[in-house]
């Protein structure tokens, strides 16, 4: 049996055109922008169901969170090579406007909003995985892959977010090396 009334969510095609909005919002005006009269305003969906489904800034971070593509890269066993593919990944993710833009306005946000830091960090923890799964072949405990990953991933984050210059590639393969060379051998 049915039950009559809304469903839990918006539709999907109302999710998207409302999230398409979002992201292009944040990224050109930052996260103050993802109110649900600048969402209507931009989209033509109700303020009602703009209400319903994402009623702060935050709420919008978090759906925009969920839909973003999760790159799935199966490790070939090879950390070495696995490593060096990951950073090459990341630099790119960095320089590219949604994955950069994003964790830029993320980070904007988290500094009017505690709630966005829970967020910025569910999202560079996801932009990390991939690390964490290539260093997995390794045999390491938990805090020395945490430590590992920072070594490699730190520099690029300073350089994409606080420096505002490119991701440097090579310095980022030399740590990936200079790790690997630290890592307990078998």
């Amino acid at each position: 049996m049915t039950r009559p009334g809304r469903p839990a969510g918006p539709a999907s095609d109302t999710a998207t055109v409302v999230l398409t909005a979002a992201l292009d919002l944040l990224l050109t005006e930052g996260a103050a922008a993802l109110t649900p009269q600048r969402l209507h305003t931009a989209t033509g969906v109700s303020r009602s169901t703009i209400y319903r489904h994402w009623p702060a800034p935050s709420d919008v971070l978090s759906a925009l969170i969920d839909v973003a593509p999760l790159r799935v890269h199966a490790p070939t066993g090879d950390v070495v090579a696995d490593l060096h593919s990951e950073v090459d990944l990341l630099c790119d993710r960095l320089r590219d406007k949604p994955v950069g833009g994003f964790l830029r306005a993320l980070i904007a946000a988290a500094s009017l909003d505690p709630s966005a830091a829970d967020l910025r960090r569910r999202y560079v923890e996801d932009l990390l995985a991939p690390f964490h799964t290539a260093l997995s072949g390794a045999d390491l405990p938990r805090a020395d892959r945490d430590d590992a990953v920072a070594a490699v991933a730190a520099p690029l984050l300073v350089d994409a977010l606080l420096l505002d210059r490119p991701p440097n590639r090579d310095r980022a393969h030399q740590a990936v090396d200079e790790v690997l060379e630290r890592l307990p051998r078998p």
